[in-house]
């Protein structure tokens, strides 16, 4: 067979997830964090822009299967994303990603990436974005409350954008909460060990959630959280998944990425189609006031959104570009003649 040499049209740079961990060391764990942070800031300042749709979801009894497409008219992004809570008991991820950004107006891809590091990235980010702008004045402890594969992204992302300086962990696994504080120990966070989730909220303003299983569930009952406290509820992202009590959402001024979504998949599920929630980009752009008393309850409803996962797709494109942070992927065909595909696939026979 005659091997045909790719053109430069057929090449697409693939960041693999060893070149995606080469990139985070490059820039610096704290910095990658604040840049993501940036970046989804600057896009949700433009949201009207932005092709807007519920992801496209094939759910099983195990678990789900996720597509999530979005544009700005220029270039389009996509993230692959399943959520499968069992997975760990075979020594598998509960979710894994890869993610593509094209151009509009020729339909190539630009950058092709795993998305697995990148969305515990980007989904840290956009909390602690969320909690530097929602988030009691000062506020500098916060209650992790499931310890799982996001909770170490959690917390320095926390420290790093919205300036906590203690978090308090607890998990209904015990060793998974062993070994959070084990990899959170040397960060400069203080970080203390709970046996119950109770525990974890005292003297907390942050109470992140963000337990795995596919089910309803009430990790925050109403008897349990006070006044003056912003919830990051991160758990709840599909149909039939909850952790917050609906007495907590009554109570608490909910900020939402994107209603018709989350109204299936978040905590809000729980509530009337029609219950009042603040979109966050609204926040951001100053159009919507976010916390307006000391005592105000704040819920951060998220269950994640595309324009976030093609933020961290531009910045992960415009970081590695003229590095060696990736392989050229011979991905498109790219014959003499752009009408004579079949001539080039009669070509590379030898």
């Amino acid at each position: 067979m005659t091997q045909l040499a790719p053109s430069d049209k057929a090449l697409v740079p693939f960041v693999s997830v060893d070149h995606m961990m080469q990139l985070i060391h490059h820039v610096g764990l704290p910095d990658m964090l604040r840049g993501l942070a940036a970046y989804i800031e600057a896009d949700f300042k433009r949201w009207e822009l932005f092709d807007k749709t519920p992801r496209v979801a094939s759910h099983s009894a195990e678990g789900v299967i996720e597509l999530m497409p979005t544009s700005d008219g220029e270039t389009y992004g996509f993230k692959y994303v399943n959520g499968h809570p069992k997975n760990t008991a075979d020594g598998l991820q509960t979710v894994t990603a890869f993610g593509l950004l094209a151009d509009v107006d020729t339909g190539y891809p630009v950058l092709l990436t795993e998305m697995t590091m990148l969305t515990a990235l980007r989904t840290a980010a956009t909390s602690a974005l969320v909690a530097k702008t929602l988030a009691p004045k000062g506020a500098t402890t916060m209650a992790m409350i499931g310890n799982g594969a996001q909770s170490e992204f959690q917390s320095l992302a926390m420290m790093a954008i919205a300036g906590i300086t203690h978090v308090r962990l607890y998990d209904i696994d015990p060793a998974a909460t062993a070994k959070c504080a084990r990899n959170l120990a040397a960060t400069g966070l203080e970080v203390t060990q709970c046996s119950t989730a109770e525990e974890a909220i005292e003297g907390a303003q942050i109470l992140t959630t963000c337990t795995a299983d596919k089910a309803y569930a009430t990790i925050l009952t109403d008897n349990m959280v006070g006044a003056g406290v912003h919830i990051n509820a991160i758990g709840g992202d599909c149909p039939g998944k909850t952790e917050i009590a609906p007495g907590i959402l009554q109570r608490g001024d909910i900020f939402v990425e994107y209603p018709p979504q989350t109204r299936i998949e978040g905590d809000i599920q729980q509530l009337d189609a029609d219950h009042p929630v603040t979109e966050i980009w609204q926040v951001l752009t100053g159009q919507v006031q976010g916390r307006t008393s000391e005592k105000q309850i704040t819920i951060f409803d998220s269950v994640g959104f595309a324009i976030e996962d093609f933020s961290a797709l531009r910045f992960v494109r415009d970081r590695v570009a003229d590095t060696a942070f990736f392989h050229p992927l011979d991905l498109l065909a790219d014959p003499d003649d752009p009408r004579d595909l079949f001539g080039m696939l009669m070509r590379s026979e030898g």
